[in-house]
């Protein structure tokens, strides 16, 4: 099922209420949200936001999945895990030096990974590292609010320590015993099963989820996050065991690696100029496709400058918006579906002009 109703855009400055370290690399933020803006940053549960900063003279945006915790430990506002992969970048800078009273500006939620509409489902989680942030909120929404369903979890990461949300994790397999299972699988720690120690590729997943009765099957629905070696490894294996495409869904956090199901990022300059009509935030602006800009969001930024984006790698989706006038060419892109391809969607980072006028609406 596909949201096709009109979403917040803009950019808000919301304030840092605390911070805490979680693992050596990995930080909570959680973000006061004014009652004004309670309606702007309402969530479903794999929705993720997009965090801008300058640092150093500097623009870094990026995303991460908005990620409350169990009910217990609940408190007000919205809670980000950011975990920092390597140096400079935002992550960095929330990990060692974001503090308490600090303000960053985010934009609303947006996204569209979520959990399938089927009441009595098994739902069958796989994530590595910080994959896990959509998926914990995923299934926390399964838990509560279906209590026919089962969610079960296999869980990749390098070592016990760096295990992100160990014990939240912890608690809502004590708050729905025999309904939520997890395997954590250790790449660099032994375990006591060889299969729990290593690397998931597509010869183990098949046994982790037999331990787990996770068999493709009428009631099995499947959810990937994590780097793309993960979701290809898995997908692979599930579509090898049984698993249709329409139970297999998936969120990438990374592109660092080749991703070789589709075009290329656009090399050089858009094949053609025209003009632009862009709607965003309610106002209208015109502007032009000129010699250098790769996609349609290039030219977009130059006019207005807010336009929603972060990855630039058609993963993230927050630069989605409606072709309503025109047409343009989507390059290899992993976070718009069926629906919203056949709707008109399309994503500005990877979009390139394919006639002399485009009207695009990001308020869509």
């Amino acid at each position: 099922m596909t949201n096709l109703v009109r979403r917040a855009t803009g950019w808000y400055r919301l304030k840092v209420g605390s911070v805490e370290p979680l693992t050596d690399d990995a930080v909570a933020v959680r973000l006061e949200v004014p009652a004004a803006l309670a309606g702007v940053f309402a969530h479903r549960p794999g929705q993720h936001v997009t965090v801008r900063h300058v640092r150093d003279g500097r623009e870094l945006r990026r995303s991460y999945s908005v990620c409350p915790p169990p009910a217990p430990r609940a408190g007000g506002g919205l809670r980000l895990v950011v975990k920092r992969l390597g140096p400079g970048g935002f992550a960095e800078y929330a990990t060692r030096g974001l503090a308490a009273g600090d303000v960053l500006e985010l934009a609303p939620p947006t996204g569209d990974f979520r959990l399938a509409a089927r009441p009595g489902a098994h739902h069958v989680l796989i994530a590595a590292g910080s994959g896990i942030t959509p998926l914990l909120s995923m299934a926390q929404a399964a838990l509560r609010d279906d209590p026919g369903c089962r969610v079960s979890l296999v869980y990749a990461n390098r070592t016990a320590r760096s295990v992100l949300l160990a014990d939240e994790l912890a608690d809502v397999k004590d708050a729905h015993p025999g309904r939520f299972c997890v395997l954590h699988v250790l790449s660099r720690d032994t375990r006591e099963s060889d299969l729990l120690s290593g690397r998931i590729d597509a010869a183990r997943l098949p046994r982790l989820l037999a331990l787990l009765g996770a068999e493709p099957g009428d009631d099995a629905h499947f959810y990937l996050c994590g780097p793309w070696g993960l979701v290809r490894e898995a997908r692979a294996a599930l579509t090898a065991w049984g698993a249709g495409p329409e139970r297999v869904r998936f969120e990438l956090f990374s592109a660092a690696t080749a991703l070789p199901d589709g075009p290329d990022a656009p090399e050089g300059p858009a094949p053609r100029s025209g003009r632009i009509t862009a709607r965003l935030g309610g106002r209208t602006t015109v502007t032009t496709v000129e010699p250098g800009d790769r996609t349609v969001l290039d030219a977009v930024l130059r006019a207005r400058p807010e336009t929603p984006y972060s990855c630039r790698d058609g993963l993230c989706g927050s630069c989605r918006a409606k072709v309503t006038a025109g047409r343009v060419t989507l390059g290899r892109q992993y976070a718009l579906g069926a629906g919203e391809l056949a709707a008109g969607y399309t994503l500005a980072c990877r979009a390139r002009p394919e006639s002399d006028e485009i009207e695009l609406d990001f308020d869509a």
